[in-house]
């Protein structure tokens, strides 16, 4: 259920459980970290899902279980943001609970025109990941923060844009194009300068 395309440098990871809407079980968080954490052939490092969705979150079932409050979110988001490559979420649809964490993680975040973002905690009666209100909140500032996480609003693609939720919304026949584009000069820079580049940045 989590597809993974090495092209040379550049690593497209595919969830891909579209009956199930994208829903994560712990053994494919498991499976996502292990990549991210092994990624050290990638230069680039593209998560992105099959269908309309590209996560609703945990698995219902696991959910219940005591997957939501499982420590595995943290250890894939904290892993995205220790890859020393350019991270792009090329989300092809809705973005949903615990699965925000990844993109969130990512240096980039693509998505198509339909997608919708929300993190419903305050409904279920959970506390978000540990370090998902931070990264939220430094990209779209506190008050936004508070509307998704606790006012539990679902935010359409344009204004996540204008949040800065996200960076970019592109037509879904583009998405891993539009991807592949912003990773060209990576693919071709020197690692010094890619590595230094970030380093100066974060």
């Amino acid at each position: 259920m989590i597809e993974l395309e090495r092209s040379d440098a550049l690593w497209t990871v595919t969830i891909n459980r579209p009956e199930k809407a994208n829903s994560l079980t712990l053994a494919m968080l498991t499976e996502l970290a292990e990549i991210v954490e092994g990624a050290d052939a990638a230069r680039v490092l593209v998560i992105t899902g099959r269908g309309k969705v590209f996560s609703a979150g945990a698995d219902l079932d696991e959910a219940r279980a005591g997957l939501a409050v499982s420590p595995i979110w943290e250890r894939l988001s904290s892993a995205i943001v220790n890859f020393e490559g350019l991270s792009i979420a090329a989300l092809n649809g809705t973005l949903a609970g615990g699965a925000m964490g990844m993109a969130l993680a990512c240096d980039i975040r693509l998505a198509v025109p339909n997608a919708k973002f929300f993190y419903p905690v305050m409904k279920l009666g959970f506390l978000p990941q540990p370090s998902d209100p931070a990264r939220m909140s430094a990209l779209i500032g506190p008050s936004r923060t508070k509307l998704i996480l606790m006012g539990g609003q679902k935010v359409q693609a344009q204004e996540a844009l204008a949040f800065g939720l996200i960076d970019r919304i592109v037509e879904p026949e583009n998405l891993l194009e539009q991807a592949g584009e912003i990773a060209a000069d990576v693919m071709a820079a020197k690692y010094e300068a890619l590595s230094g580049i970030k380093a100066l940045i974060v």
